[in-house]
């Protein structure tokens, strides 16, 4: 019979209990993992036609085209704070369950009530429930940021879509006719009709300046995530995109008024009502640019002068 040492035995179990100890605890992890690849995939399945039907409402409706940027720089946003996000502690936690299970309420009463906003949101509300669920609540309040902005590639609802477009068109066509009078241009409103000599304008839904509001929203935000580290910089632009979209679509109107009372009643409609659209959303965004700029000298200067 062979002969085998105590000690290559004394050896060898100390080497199987160390490789035994690091499988039990890589196992967990790679379970872990393996969970959340099948739930992803799960995921993916519940919400596929959800998705494929937000991607082609994206494509065909200009007032919502902004959509495809929005998940692109969520994940932008990702891939710039992974070191800090990799450094956070990973506390899994169970009250992501009902989170979770929150989010399959809202799928199951959008779907049911033929409420896509509610069957899109929930989306958001079950990423959030995996993240606390796999990672922990510190997790997701790190990711709020690149989370809460996905909201942006959700259309807004019809009902609440209208009650905003109403009044933006009514406004747009109250400053155009304040303006208008005192370029020498004559005009009788009625609601969102502006009458002038040559011809009548009605400002239209599309017209209303809202497509250009949650675009310049959209890439204020993104602006200022690039542009300034500065949270409150970050702020002000988004707040500001809002009264420089109105404002700019009034002067959209007005320019029209003027090239029909001074030009050619023609060029309110085809290439150079196009044109006036893009020309005036580069205003926007030069304001923007502007504003920022002032912040930044803004912050500069107190800094130099404390």
């Amino acid at each position: 019979m062979a002969y085998t040492s105590p000690f290559l035995r004394m050896g060898q179990s100390a080497e199987l209990e160390s490789v035994g100890e690091s499988l039990s605890l890589a196992w967990p992890w790679r379970t872990r993992w393996v969970r959340a690849a099948i739930l992803v995939l799960l995921a993916g399945w519940l919400y596929s036609s959800i998705l494929v039907h937000l991607a082609v409402q994206w494509y065909r409706d200009p007032n919502f085209s902004h959509g495809f940027f929005v998940p692109a720089f969520s994940v932008f946003v990702l891939w710039c704070e992974r070191d800090r996000l990799m450094g956070l502690p990973r506390v899994p936690s169970a009250w992501g369950l009902s989170i979770v299970a929150f989010s399959l309420c809202l799928l199951i009463v959008g779907v049911l009530g033929a409420e896509l906003f509610l069957a899109r949101v929930s989306l958001l509300v079950l990423i959030a429930g995996l993240i606390v669920v796999f990672l922990g609540m510190g997790f997701l309040r790190a990711a709020l940021f690149p989370l809460s902005f996905l909201l942006l590639m959700i259309p807004i609802p019809a009902i609440v879509f209208n009650e905003i477009t109403l009044p933006l068109q009514v406004l747009a066509s109250k400053v155009a006719a304040t303006v208008l009078p005192g370029l020498g241009v004559p005009v009788l409103r009625e609601g969102n009709v502006i009458n002038l000599p040559a011809m009548s304008l009605e400002v239209a839904e599309a017209c209303s300046g809202i497509r250009s509001l949650l675009s310049l929203l959209t890439l204020a935000i993104i602006y200022g995530y690039i542009i300034s580290g500065k949270k409150f910089v970050r702020i002000a632009l988004a707040v500001a995109a809002i009264p420089i979209a109105i404002v700019a679509n009034s002067l959209r109107i007005v320019v029209t008024g003027l090239l029909v009372q001074y030009w050619n009643p023609n060029k309110a409609e085809g290439f150079f009502h196009l044109f006036s659209g893009w020309l005036v959303f580069l205003v926007s965004m030069t304001l923007l640019f502007l504003l920022q700029r002032v912040l930044a000298w803004g912050t500069l200067d107190r800094k130099t002068h404390s």
